[in-house]
């Protein structure tokens, strides 16, 4: 590794997740979230909003060394390959403004890349210094199994939707035996979670808001870190406020039984409603499916 920086020792419990943001509210809620004390700021290149997050943090006190940083390659089977890996991170260093990044993921896997070719080029970043670390987003136990054993520098992370109402054993499990970081990311289920009673009676015992309830449940977790989602300044810093609390073990469990509500349950993968719409979704013509 090219030893023009310091990386971070390790990747903070707590970062920003920018999904769905872009312009001057990604901006306000990057500048926002390090003004709070967050330390690890995730994008993507499918966000499209890298070069916000990087003008965020050249504007920021914080020096850049102090910030985790991590983005994303896409999966589309174009980019999984050698040189367009190689060709991509460059173009995303560009658009961040710096020479390298803390981790470097690969967005989700389509079967028709080349997972050799592709880690071989993740690799060749971290020789160069480009890249501190990598890893992988929504891989598989398998997927990821097979990225290990073709990755020479070692999977760092995976990261995944996680989170009280979706829980993620058989991943967790894995990680944990494999020493890899279980990134959850939606951590309050897309807002699902605020409204939780659970989380709100035990949350009152320690004067936290269900969200915080949640968060500390993922952090308080073997390898577990959490990038919450806020562009609302009081919620960014309600959600890093974790800790000076800590959740009892019957707690941990009881909000590890939670299932969600019902239609929740239904719409999610493998539910009821989930599996209807892939059976009726193909029979319905274009132009209504277009306008649902």
């Amino acid at each position: 590794m090219t030893e023009n920086h310091t990386p971070p020792s390790e990747l903070p419990s707590v970062g920003l997740g920018t999904f769905r943001t872009g312009g001057y509210e990604c901006f306000d809620a990057v500048r926002d979230a390090l003004d709070a004390g967050y330390r690890h700021i995730d994008t993507a290149m499918a966000y499209e909003n890298e070069a916000v997050v990087g003008r965020a943090i050249e504007a920021s006190p914080t020096d850049r060394e102090d910030v985790f940083l991590t983005t994303k390659i896409k999966g589309y089977p174009e980019f999984l390959n050698y040189d367009r890996v190689l060709e991509a991170t460059r173009k995303c260093l560009t658009r961040l403004g710096t020479d390298h990044v803390d981790l470097l993921l690969i967005h989700w896997w389509n079967p028709k890349g080349d997972m050799e070719q592709t880690f071989a080029a993740l690799d060749r970043l971290v020789d160069e210094g480009a890249v501190d670390r990598v890893g992988v987003s929504n891989f598989s136990v398998d997927q990821l199994q097979r990225a290990m054993d073709v990755s020479e520098t070692p999977i760092f992370t995976n990261q995944i939707e996680y989170h009280p109402y979706w829980k993620q054993e058989e991943l967790l499990e894995f990680c944990q035996e494999n020493d890899i970081v279980l990134t959850a990311y939606s951590p309050l289920g897309e807002g699902e979670l605020v409204d939780d009673e659970v989380l709100a009676a035990i949350g009152a015992r320690y004067g936290k808001s269900p969200a915080q309830v949640a968060i500390r449940w993922l952090i308080q977790q073997d390898n577990v870190v959490t990038i919450p989602k806020s562009v609302t300044p009081a919620h960014t810093r309600e959600n890093i406020d974790v800790f000076d609390f800590e959740l009892s073990e019957r707690e941990m469990q009881r909000i590890a039984e939670l299932e969600g509500p019902f239609w929740y349950r239904q719409n999610r993968e493998g539910g009821h409603f989930y599996r209807a719409r892939g059976i009726v979704g193909p029979l319905i013509p274009e132009p209504v499916l277009s306008k649902l």
